[in-house]
């Protein structure tokens, strides 16, 4: 497998197990409180759906378009690790395809290069070039970096 298949394989097998968690549950189960600060199965979901688009999509100056009403100025903190009453379960698993598709050809359009050097830039020092203007969050390395034009599609 090249990298790109590695990428591929390694994120449909992990969303594939992170989805098959909510097999056999039921509503109840599903949407049920499992910590204090209410996140739930369904929450967690959607979580990494939003954590994905995020990614492969605004990091890469690949935005989705898909409109995240949790990530609003307004919203409640942490409104992405629960589901609300107004969504259902089909809902969050369509939205974490979608972020599933979006990923995926985010990894399809850009040259592993990119990729791999965005990954290792924020332990390495090393700058890639198709990011939005971002910062680590690691204070060892005071890195910031740009998205130049060449990387929007």
């Amino acid at each position: 497998m090249d990298e790109k298949e590695t990428l591929h394989h390694y994120l449909r097998v992990r969303r594939d197990n992170l989805l098959a968690k909510l097999d056999g549950l039921s509503e109840y189960d599903v949407r049920r409180p499992l910590t204090p600060t209410g996140t739930n199965l369904l929450g967690l979901v959607k979580h990494v759906a939003s954590v994905e688009l995020g990614y492969f999509g605004e990091v890469f100056g690949r935005p989705s378009g898909r409109h995240l009403p949790w990530q609003d100025d307004d919203a409640s903190p942490d409104a992405d690790m629960w589901a609300t009453a107004d969504e259902s379960r089909e809902d969050i698993i369509d939205l974490h395809h979608f972020a599933a598709d979006h990923s995926d050809a985010t990894i399809e359009a850009l040259p592993v290069a990119l990729l791999a050097a965005f990954h290792g830039g924020r332990r390495s020092g090393v700058t890639s070039p198709c990011t939005r203007s971002w910062s680590t969050w690691w204070p060892s390395v005071p890195t910031t970096w740009a998205t130049p034009t060449s990387c929007a599609n």
